[in-house]
């Protein structure tokens, strides 16, 4: 698909100098093309596969967090972690990632004219640490799946990245797609790329793996694809785009989803997903609230500058839905889903216990409910099943978004699933187009804590009954925020804005997650400005 206004930028992973390989005649630093496709070199400049975060001082991914150029904090987590924390890294476009052939072992190349025709001439099944895969657009889809069960480093990663073409970038299309017979694995109908979970290749520990820079589509109900056997099948209800059934540090970066049950959906067998930079959308199936654009339970996973849209029509699901462990949701454009965040228990031990469950972080993002949506509220946080003892009882920090609904109907800013559950909301901007009196905070139970926000005046508490608490600990309230295009989606804040300069402190808990960046428009990020007195909501004035 052509999106030319649509470039596609997200953070650049840290690099470090490394070996990759054992010299293969290549040359120190060199490429020579085999004839099966590979060419190999003796060095590497790679791009690590962690989540940014931690408080570190190396520029090392993985093990701390390090400085780029501008001053921007890039780094990592260690696999059994938490992610997030720091502030984003720089971008970049997928017509120039910083993933060049010289800085991997072997590289395979897919596309016209070049020594592989399809994704299902690269040997999958015998992917290595080092090792690029780069796949060229053509005219028509590649109707390809395929399984990445390797394990890579953080100096050598395994990177499947389409090539963009001025914006074009390759698409793999999931409608009579057939798997390399090579290949042997489960699930099929539930995936057109896979991560993690096969029986060839073999490997109990998939790990910094990426897959950047493609159009993935078309995983549903009523469409077929050959498997590894030879065999006629048909998608699931709930297949995806991109199924990540295992794997610890993998990074899901600048690629379109859509046209699935889910479009990205990740089991409690992942650790430290990184999911940056891309545009999900027209995902779900017709009548049913159980697919969405995105459904995720990991042990330590980051959003950032993803764009979010509507799912398809008629499509109940939510818009982004997590089960995750130490979950980071920042400098994100989502609109239009059933919710736009749906923030529920996991029922994976590994997950419940560990510490950053009961923490969740959203900053820096735009949240857009648009009339006629499925549901009133904006975000749930808690859970949805029958085991309370699973949910995830704490707290939701949430500052610095732009939260704005078009309902003519009520609104509700979140619903705190038991009285448990906690939301401390700081310096957002939360607009209702129908006036204040439709904005709900919650939906009765649990506790909110509002602090130097801006609301419209005549929000209420609740539109249900009200047995948990809601405080106002001192917020603006006015009947306009002061957008510079607000019917235009510029959210950005004009210079008569009374949300210019302010910000109050946000809690402690926060420290680790500061406000350094700002969503560009689409699937970007940038520096925010630093005058000394921020603005309220996910966009500082310059």
């Amino acid at each position: 698909m052509t999106f030319p206004a649509r470039s596609v930028r997200f953070p650049l992973l840290a690099l470090v100098l490394v070996a990759c390989g054992a010299d293969d005649g290549g040359g120190a630093g060199g490429t020579t093309q085999a004839s099966t496709g590979p060419t190999s070199g003796a060095s590497s400049t790679t791009v690590g596969t962690d989540s940014v975060g931690g408080s570190g001082s190396t520029t090392a991914p993985g093990t701390g967090s390090g400085t780029t150029g501008d001053g921007t904090t890039v780094g990592g987590t260690t696999d059994g972690g938490t992610t997030g924390g720091g502030g984003g890294g720089p971008t970049f476009l997928c017509d120039d990632p910083p993933w060049k052939d010289g800085d991997f072992a072997t590289v395979y190349e897919v596309g016209p004219g070049k020594p592989l025709a399809t994704p299902s001439d690269v040997p999958w099944e015998s992917l290595t640490a080092g090792t690029l895969v780069k796949i060229f657009p053509r005219p028509e889809p590649y109707r390809d799946k395929w399984v990445i069960a390797g394990t890579g480093t953080e100096e050598a990663p395994i990177v499947v990245l389409g090539v963009a073409d001025g914006g074009t970038l390759p698409v793999i299309s999931g409608d009579g797609a057939t798997t390399r017979p090579e290949l042997d694995y489960w699930n099929e109908p539930r995936s057109i790329v896979k991560i993690g979970g096969a029986s060839t290749p073999a490997s109990d520990d998939p790990a910094h793996i990426v897959v950047a820079c493609l159009e993935i589509r078309d995983a549903r109900p009523g469409l077929s694809f050959t498997d590894d056997a030879g065999s006629m099948q048909t998608y699931a209800d709930n297949a995806a785009a991109i199924h990540v059934e295992q794997g610890r540090n993998v990074t899901i970066a600048g690629n379109e989803l859509h046209r699935a049950g889910n479009g990205l959906f990740a089991g409690s067998g992942s650790t430290n997903l990184r999911i940056v930079g891309n545009w999900i959308h027209d995902n779900g199936n017709p009548g049913s609230i159980y697919e969405h654009n995105s459904y995720t339970e990991s042990r330590g996973i980051v959003f950032e500058y993803n764009h979010y849209g509507p799912l398809c029509d008629g499509c109940a699901g939510n818009n982004l839905k997590d089960r995750s462990s130490g979950t980071v949701i920042r400098y994100n454009w989502i609109e239009d889903g059933n919710r736009q965040l749906d923030l529920v228990e996991t029922d994976d031990a590994d997950i419940a216990a560990d510490p950053a469950y009961g923490e969740t972080f959203v900053y820096g993002n735009v949240l857009v409910e648009g009339d006629g949506e499925g549901n009133s509220q904006i975000v749930h946080y808690g859970g949805d099943g029958g085991d309370t003892s699973l949910y995830r009882a704490g707290t939701l920090y949430f500052y610095f978004n732009t939260v704005v609904s078009t309902r003519s109907g009520n609104t509700t800013l979140v619903r705190l699933s038991t009285e448990v559950e906690r939301i401390e909301a700081n310096d957002n901007i939360v607009f209702v187009t129908a006036g204040g009196d439709r904005l709900g905070i919650t939906t009765g139970t649990g506790t909110a804590v509002l602090t130097d926000n801006w609301l419209p005046q005549g929000w209420v508490p609740s539109h249900d009954t009200l047995t948990g608490s809601v405080m106002d600990a001192g917020n603006l309230e006015g009947t306009d925020p002061g957008f510079v295009d607000g019917a235009g989606q510029d959210f950005r804040l004009a210079p008569d804005s009374a949300c210019r300069d302010a910000a109050g402190p946000l809690p402690a808990a926060t420290a680790a997650y500061p406000v350094t960046r700002q969503y560009v428009v689409h699937q970007g990020g940038e520096n925010r400005p630093d005058d000394g007195a921020p603005d309220l909501g996910a966009f500082e004035a310059r």
